[in-house]
């Protein structure tokens, strides 16, 4: 190759002088290098730096595995209690964990007998959430500061889990057919070998999404939530959040209703609860208002003023869960007016019992999307308290920790784990720094469940349901602002969630239309096919956005050589001659070759060129394209655009360079592409350069080369290659 001696100078492009303070006084510093060596390829660059690929033979990586493997980092990996609480300070955290432990058991009362109760089960099964998975969680999962227990939009698919399979409903001993409480029509009852209740059911699915877990961690799938992308999850979670509220419909109003499976059950049961309003309680919805009243009070008003003065914030759930047990019974509610209760909450905890397998088969399709959408809200709030406080959260550890949780969750009447996102919030604030607030928060509820459980028996069920509506309006409102990156814990109403959808449509067309189909799905048809098609949809629009990669002609700068830009975007940038320099971002596979080639055909114009008559005016001696090759060419202005007017400028070109600087990944069918490329270029009297690839690229490029593709020259910077463009065009 020529030795190029190439030598440039920046010139300063910023020439005027800072005004204001003391940076006036302050001499600007203008930085300028030169550069005198010979034009290098990028094999000359190879092996000056000794570079050698990496081996990818099985053999290979499992020598390498077994080499970096040690069993204490192994062990301690498997389980990370061991590896903070060496650090931990009891003089320096305690004293936060304590307090953030207590505040957190406060809040788990109200939480988990009302998320209990929406799930289809007791409350006292809710309650059970905040003891196992937790203790469970504390040694084996990675975040600090996260709240594991209940969550709405868990208890929600469960809830529809249960309402398909469960036969018998243990709460009221009446059975479930076809989907709805009434007993049958004839009066007959249903055999007790098909009997299923719905403790059976929550026990096996928990079991279930535990072994999903598991496999999930085996198999080192935990990137997975980053699948479920921002206009996913704020469209399901608002649409779960109107599956929950309907299901509080009945309670609200102190009425009746069936229960429906399947597509349309929204309509169906606000049907029937609009049917049943001449039948409503109104003892019953008249203390639901009072809830309301006092709720709304407590977190608009109150809780803003005590957060300025006091640590701890008001437990306004805890206080109206006391005040209205304590109402009921004094005035009778159940036996005077009709009142339903929560019922019974045994004391104690619970004996451990393995839950039915023949079940597992059965809700196996079910637990694949509790265990995604579970797992995303873990990892979406463990991610962002990791960033705030600077430690690492492990994805597959985390999937892991969920498995035996759940498993463990499910010997013990437990539902599906999940991370409170509200509580998680509050843990953080009031001074929660690792999980030993966790330990005291289920040590406080096991006090519960031992001596104070049996008194909440007598709680309204009509409070349960606003608890749970008001809830859920704060933890779908948080789960924007984790994905987001900001946590707000301020109360917004539901209507709120509508503001999304037009920061989405700004954002562009597909993320508005997988919010509005996968709300739509979701609330039309059912929560898991509503999920499945959401996440359908998405991957939809990512594979489109991925198959049309960004691509544009590059230009260099009279003032500054060595430095391309865009031609569209930069009108003072000047086209190399005779020169075309086309980047290409993204990958180049078998999925996106013909669109490279249609866009690479596009931009320099070879497709409106005949190839009859181009490989005629190639065979001439002249430099200079005939009237026929001249039309044919897309005319380009000096500055990369087209001609105006009809006006024909001289858009010939000998070399055409591809700059890869910005591609990640090529495959085989890629670089036959670039060989028939290079074939096409040469029948037409023009040449394939090659610019920057990275070591992966270049090692597939040099693969395929070796099975007879290519050849192409290749060289380490765009700079050295149009150098050598402007050589090989003067010599």
């Amino acid at each position: 190759y020529p030795n190029q001696s190439v030598c440039f100078r920046t010139k300063p492009l910023n020439n005027n002088n800072s005004t204001g303070g003391s940076a006036s006084n302050k001499q600007r510093i203008q930085p300028k290098y030169s550069i005198h060596r010979d034009v290098l390829t990028h094999e000359v660059v190879i092996k000056q730096t000794g570079y050698a690929a990496r081996d990818k033979s099985i053999p290979s990586s499992l020598r390498s595995c077994w080499q970096s493997c040690s069993f204490f980092s192994l062990f301690t990996g498997i389980i990370p209690i061991l590896q903070w609480l060496p650090q931990y300070s009891p003089r320096r955290d305690l004293v936060g964990d304590i307090i953030a432990g207590f505040t957190v058991a406060i809040m788990n009362i109200p939480h988990g007998m009302a998320y209990g109760l929406l799930a289809g089960v007791s409350a006292g099964n809710g309650l059970y959430m905040a003891v196992f998975p937790v203790l469970v969680y504390m040694f084996l999962g990675t975040s600090r500061h996260i709240s594991i227990g209940t969550f709405a939009v868990a208890s929600m698919m469960t809830l529809k889990v249960v309402e398909t399979y469960a036969t018998v409903d243990e709460r009221i001993e009446h059975p479930l057919v076809n989907g709805t409480l009434p007993v049958l029509a004839n009066g007959t009852s249903v055999p007790a070998v098909d009997t299923i209740t719905h403790l059976q059911v929550v026990t096996s699915l928990a079991l279930t999404v535990g072994i999903i877990n598991l496999l999930m961690a085996f198999l080192r799938l935990g990137t997975l939530a980053a699948l479920l992308s921002d206009p996913l999850v704020n469209g399901f979670t608002t649409a779960a959040a109107c599956h929950v509220v309907t299901a509080q419909l009945k309670d609200v109003l102190g009425i009746k209703v069936n229960r429906y499976i399947g597509a349309f059950k929204i309509i169906y049961t606000v049907v029937d609860v609009i049917k049943g309003v001449p039948e409503t309680n109104l003892v019953n919805f008249g203390f639901c208002l009072a809830v309301i009243v006092f709720m709304t009070i407590c977190n608009e008003c109150l809780k803003p003023l005590l957060s300025k003065r006091c640590r701890f914030p008001l437990p306004a759930e805890l206080i109206m869960v006391i005040g209205g047990t304590l109402i009921s019974k004094w005035f009778a509610l159940k036996e005077e007016y009709q009142v339903n209760l929560v019922g019974n909450i045994p004391s104690g905890l619970p004996e451990p019992v393995l839950p039915r397998l023949d079940l597992v088969p059965k809700v196996a399709v079910d637990s694949i999307a509790i265990a995604i959408v579970t797992y995303s809200i873990i990892m979406s709030m463990g991610l962002t308290f990791a960033k705030k406080h600077g430690y690492e959260v492990r994805a597959n550890q985390e999937l892991f920790a969920m498995g035996i949780g759940n498993m463990v969750g499910g010997c013990f009447s437990c539902i599906p784990m999940a991370c409170s996102l509200s509580r998680s919030v509050i843990q953080d604030q009031t001074g929660g720094v690792s999980q030993i607030a966790s330990l005291v928060s289920a040590s406080l509820v096991v006090v519960t469940l031992m001596w104070i459980g049996p008194f909440f028996s007598s709680l309204p069920r009509v409070s349960l349901p606003y608890i749970t509506f008001w809830l859920l309006v704060v933890t779908l409102f948080s789960v924007q602002c984790v994905l987001a990156g900001v946590i707000i814990v301020a109360l917004k109403p539901m209507f709120m969630q509508a503001r999304e959808l037009k920061k989405f449509s700004k954002q562009g067309k597909l993320e508005m239309f997988t919010w509005i189909s996968t709300f739509l799905c979701v609330v039309l048809i059912d929560i898991d096919i509503g999920l499945l098609i959401g996440i359908c949809i998405s991957l939809l629009a990512l594979y489109i956005k991925g198959l049309k990669p960004y691509s544009c002609l590059l230009g260099y700068m009279p003032e500054a050589p060595g430095i391309y830009m865009d031609l569209n975007q930069h009108r003072n940038a000047m086209q190399v001659p005779e020169t075309r320099i086309f980047r290409y971002s993204g990958s180049l596979n078998f999925a996106t070759s013909l669109f490279f080639r249609k866009t690479l055909y596009e931009a320099v114009g070879l497709d409106k060129i005949p190839p009859k008559k181009v490989i005629k005016n190639a065979d001439s001696a002249s430099n200079t394209p005939s009237r026929a090759s001249k039309a044919s060419y897309s005319p380009v202005s000096q500055n990369g655009g087209k001609a105006i007017n009809d006006e024909v400028v001289e858009s010939s070109f000998k070399i055409l360079i591809l700059d890869f600087s910005m591609l990640g990944h090529i495959d085989v069918a890629g670089c036959r592409t670039l060989s028939d490329l290079s074939k096409e270029l040469k029948a037409r009297g023009a040449r394939l350069l090659l610019a920057s690839p990275v070591d992966r690229v270049y090692d597939t490029l040099v693969h395929s080369m070796a099975l007879s593709e290519g050849p192409f020259e290749i060289f380490p910077t765009l700079h050295d290659c149009v150098e050598y463009a402007n050589a090989c065009r003067t010599a």
